[in-house]
Formats: structure tokens, C-alpha cells, sequence
């Protein structure tokens, strides 16, 4: 199925949840954050949420600075 990663079009697994795309995407779990459809989804909820056809993802890096 198709979803969009930070706008980008993304082929992925059917039932795919957010854990396994950021693994897919060898995204850090630790220091990422990610809305779906414009909702912040907690870290708690990667494992359990489903994705779904046309999801609009957008995955955010912590950054350190000073």
C-alpha cells in the first residue's frame, strides 16, 4: 500500500504499524516523534497503530543544540 513520509510517496506492507516503518526507513525510535494525518501519535502506540492507504506521516528528529 501507499503512504507519504514527510510528503514522499512510500510503498509499505499491508498492516504496517509506525514501529516497523521506522525500522523499515532505519529511523531511530529513541529521539523520534511522528504525527499522522496531522495527530501527534505517542511512542507508547507505534507497536499497536495501524497504517492505512494515503496516510499522511510526518516523522520529526530531535535535535540537540546550544
Amino acid at each position: 500500500m501507499n503512504i507519504f513520509v514527510n510528503e514522499q510517496v512510500l510503498t509499505i506492507p499491508v498492516d504496517c504499524n509506525i514501529e516497523q516503518l521506522l525500522l523499515l526507513l532505519e529511523s531511530p525510535l529513541k529521539g523520534s516523534a511522528v504525527a499522522v494525518n496531522q495527530h501527534i501519535i505517542s511512542r507508547s502506540k507505534w507497536a499497536e497503530y495501524t497504517l492505512n492507504e494515503g496516510d499522511q506521516i510526518s516523522l520529526f528528529q530531535a535535535i540537540a543544540g546550544g
